[in-house]
């Protein structure tokens, strides 16, 4: 799982822009460490036993870590500088281990700039699939820099 992290601003980013796509592979140990880092200690998520009682395949990955990955997605993409405001997303096919979820985004919307004169909002459809469909779609607000920061002379 490699991404080659940027340092965008404003007014390096245009509408349409494609997101370079991010391969996450689903490991049962991905998931359990994604559910035990946010204290989500359902059953479901790591004993395989019980997530079969309750008719599930397998354990499956909790929508924090899929948060993560998303946010993480965008953020490797847009920068250090820049700072998710809101994230709208909806699962669906569950991330069970041994499968890969293959993430995908674009740029769909621009503006308004701040009022400080500093920044501007950046709308980021996303989409991460699996062998069963998506495993999750929505968006990203992200803001960003205006202007590239001027070198520190030593």
């Amino acid at each position: 799982m490699t991404s080659a992290v940027t340092d965008l601003t404003f007014f390096d980013v245009a509408i349409g822009d494609e997101l370079p796509t991010l391969v996450v592979p689903i490991t049962r140990t991905l998931i359990v460490a994604g559910a035990l880092a946010s204290r989500d200690y359902q059953d479901v998520h790591h004993d395989q036993e019980l997530a079969q009682a309750r008719g599930s395949k397998d354990i499956f990955m909790n929508i924090l870590t899929t948060n993560g990955l998303v946010g993480r997605y965008v953020t490797d993409w847009s920068g250090p500088r820049s700072r998710p405001s809101e994230v709208n997303i909806r699962l669906g096919a569950p991330n069970y281990p041994g499968s890969t979820m293959t993430l995908t985004g674009s740029v769909t919307d621009k503006g308004p700039l701040a009022q400080d004169g500093e920044s501007g909002l950046v709308i980021v459809s996303i989409r991460g699939a699996n062998d069963l469909g998506d495993h999750v779609t929505g968006t990203v607000h992200v803001v960003l820099p205006m202007e590239v920061p001027q070198e520190v002379n030593d």
